[in-house]
């Protein structure tokens, strides 16, 4: 299945950079279709993938979104209030023929390097 290669690459690459992550891809509506965790990663990051694949897959980088969010205190406000929702780098959408087919998370690392693992999984399926 594509969804565990590319979590499991993510993995396979946090591991050769000598980060410990979490990684899940789930499904256009935000439902987990894959996870994994690295044996020294904090549970809890896990919840942090989960919530950064979630916010990625309303479509955006999680940056953009991010950038959207802040823009106005109205809208600060609802993001940090509403569960689930994780703005920090890690969350990408996982597009097949330019339609919004999922997203990746990642967590653990420092944001830009989560990117790193993130980006690393989609590109082991062509994506």
């Amino acid at each position: 299945m594509a969804a565990n290669k590319a979590v499991q690459t993510a993995l396979a690459f946090a591991d050769e950079n000598g980060w410990n992550v979490a990684a899940i891809v789930v499904d256009l509506n935000g439902d987990m279709i894959a996870a994994g965790r690295m044996d020294k990663t904090p549970a809890a990051v896990m919840a942090f993938a989960m919530d950064k694949a979630r916010t990625a897959v309303l479509g955006k980088p999680t940056t953009e979104f991010a950038k959207r969010m802040l823009s106005s205190a109205e809208l600060n406000l609802g993001m940090v209030n509403r569960p689930g929702l994780c703005a920090w780098d890690g969350g990408l959408p996982i597009r097949e023929d330019g339609e919004l087919i999922g997203a990746i998370g990642v967590s653990g690392a420092a944001g830009p390097d989560d990117v790193k693992c993130a980006t690393a999984g989609l590109a082991s399926i062509g994506l």
